[in-house]
């Protein structure tokens, strides 16, 4: 085997793709593993830009693979965290209800609760969510103790540190961006700006760029995937003492995301947010940027236009959130009442790769499909960070399977 030549090349160096290349190596620690990573670190995207939360799993629909991964990939994600000593800590969260016609759904979030095994939950009242977090403000509420925080980034380090050493012949390749994929009898030769790669197999862990890998590959989906950015306040210094850890509204069953909410970080402060805004590119963090190619591709998809016209209200509704701070607090005082204009400050962003059908409807759950030689995570949107080590699992028996791995 030649020095390009490996056995698995994965594309995409975030937490699911590092979390595979890991776990396959585990099992079959001869196999020669390259992770190919376009930007300059690892966790450049998704990884590094999400909210840092440890998800219970209480969301998800009982069954589906989001419920069942989030579940056993926090606890092995908390068990690699104090064996690897990465900065963490299970502080807990509350879901507060608000209104009164917000309690059917909340009673619903508690039941997938228990039908998914999260542990430590229970239903809390009014005054108990006082005692928890003294300036929130609901009738009632869902505490749920084992969710927590984590530095993802430092997570990822740590798988691409141990790639390193553990496994000989398995490597990390940095500013290697995957541009053509050229099929070669039972391998796959990968034309990169740094020369090519031959790979017996390969996973593609590609996240914003999925649908575009797939395709390059030839694979190709029946999904598209869209951008929605997410923007963060930062609670100011004034503003620090009104949260301690995490406070999550009950999520409006008719939107695709759980509403803006307060996380308290692990490296310091507290971010309020996301928002979620269609972005005209697809890595792009400020609200101003744009690229043509993106733009074209996400608007000359017929899914982007009929996901539009079942959401546009609340499309509307999440732009002003994201070119008015007073209209970002209102949203947040929903939550903190007492909150005011000097307690919060702009902050970062990010963005979600969402995978949306022909249809126009958003592939709730993780899609993961293999072919041939190849094997391609489709969609892997939030818990994804939380359940990477659990995808990692999944992703090694597949490719068990499919390649004939031993």
């Amino acid at each position: 085997m030649t020095n390009n030549s490996f056995d698995i090349v994965i594309i995409g160096a975030g937490c699911v793709g590092l979390a595979t290349a890991y776990k396959i190596n585990n099992r079959y620690p001869h196999l020669k593993i390259a992770v190919l990573e376009k930007e300059n670190h690892v966790s450049a995207h998704q990884t590094g830009r999400n909210s840092g939360v440890i998800h219970s799993g209480i969301y998800y629909k009982p069954g589906s693979y989001k419920a069942k991964n989030c579940v056993e990939g926090r606890r092995e994600l908390v068990a690699f965290a104090k064996e690897h000593h990465i900065k963490h800590d299970i502080c807990g969260k509350i879901i507060v209800a608000s209104k009164e016609d917000e309690l059917a759904h909340m009673n619903k979030v508690f039941q997938n609760g228990l039908a998914n095994d999260v542990e430590d939950i229970r239903l809390i009242s009014a005054d108990e969510i006082k005692e928890i977090e003294p300036f929130c403000e609901g009738i009632a509420g869902i505490w749920v103790g084992c969710t927590g925080i984590i530095d993802y980034v430092g997570f990822t380090e740590k798988l691409a540190e141990l790639l390193k050493n553990k496994f000989q012949g398995s490597k990390v390749f940095l500013e290697t961006e995957a541009k053509q994929f050229i099929k070669d009898g039972e391998s796959t030769t990968i034309k990169t700006n740094r020369g090519d790669f031959i790979a017996k197999y390969l996973i593609a862990c590609a996240g914003l760029q999925s649908d575009r890998v797939a395709k390059k590959e030839g694979t190709g989906t029946d999904s598209a995937i869209v951008g929605f950015r997410g923007d963060y306040y930062d609670l100011s210094e004034k503003g620090m003492s009104k949260v301690r850890n995490l406070i999550y509204p009950v999520p409006n069953p008719q939107f695709p995301f759980l509403g803006v909410h307060f996380t308290r970080m692990i490296n310091g402060g507290v971010e309020c947010g996301p928002n979620a805004v269609f972005v005209f590119k697809r890595e792009g963090y400020n609200k101003t940027d744009f690229n043509l190619k993106d733009t074209a591709e996400a608007l000359g998809y017929k899914g982007t236009w009929k996901f539009f016209a079942k959401h546009w209200r609340f499309g509307l509704d999440e732009y002003r959130g994201a070119f008015s701070k007073a209209y970002f607090l209102k949203r947040l005082q929903k939550l903190i009442p007492s909150l005011q204009s000097d307690d919060i400050v702009p902050g970062r962003a990010g963005v979600r790769a969402m995978a949306l059908s022909q249809e126009g409807k958003m592939i709730d759950d993780f899609k993961i499909e293999a072919q041939g030689n190849a094997i391609h995570v489709l969609n892997a949107p939030s818990p994804a960070a939380t359940a990477a080590l659990a995808i990692g699992n999944a992703i090694q028996e597949t490719a068990t399977k499919q390649f004939g791995l031993v």
